[in-house]
């Protein structure tokens, strides 16, 4: 059932996950240098998901409800919703895309893409950016997207596709809306988290 507001109108639950395994491997080889990772990053970010792959079936039955049904604007996100829930289709939006991975400017150094990534999350959040979304304009993101999700808990039960960092920003923006996580599946592909409205 439904939670309720303090007026006892109908309000959520929220359902968030990450999306599946991407087809693009971040462990794989070869060694990339700054410049060849951001070429990668945008393969990345382009890319559907890896093939053969199920929902997790506690997903599925978690979602085959959901009143409203989002997905992030990249493809993994959008196969994963349709994926989970097959018979709704998603509603597609850029403000729950994941949080920029622009690498720090590291003359002669090559690692792997798993590397930058970490590399590129810490130089980030120090302010770091390649002239795209720096980590406070992605706060500002994480705000509106949370507030649209709010917003949509109105109708019902939510559903959301979306990306492993970004759904992290989503969590102190949904607390500050009076969410609390009811139920933690962890990080990993296909993972999700249950957030019920107990009002602010």
């Amino acid at each position: 059932m439904p939670d309720t507001t303090s007026a006892g109108s109908p309000r959520g639950p929220i359902i968030i996950s990450r999306h599946g395994r991407p087809a693009l491997d971040r462990q794989a080889g070869p060694r990339l240098g700054w410049r060849d990772y951001v070429g990668w990053w945008d393969r990345y970010e382009a890319g559907p998901l890896a093939d053969g792959q199920k929902a997790p079936q506690a997903l599925m039955d978690l979602v085959a409800d959901a009143e409203v049904v989002f997905a992030s604007g990249r493809l993994r996100a959008q196969q994963t919703a349709g994926i989970a829930l097959p018979h709704k289709i998603a509603a597609h939006d850029p403000v729950f895309n994941e949080a920029t991975l622009p690498p720090p400017k590291l003359a002669g150094v090559k690692a792997l893409p798993k590397t930058w990534n970490v590399l590129a999350r810490t130089a980030w959040l120090a302010g770091h950016s390649i002239g795209g979304e720096n980590s406070k304009e992605a706060r500002l993101r994480a705000r509106i997207a949370a507030l649209r999700l709010h917003e949509a808990s109105a109708q019902g039960k939510v559903y959301l596709a979306a990306h492993g960092w970004f759904n992290r920003m989503l969590r102190p923006e949904l607390r500050q809306l009076g969410w609390v996580c009811a139920q933690d599946g962890g990080d990993h592909y296909w993972s999700y988290r249950v957030y019920t409205y107990r009002g602010r």
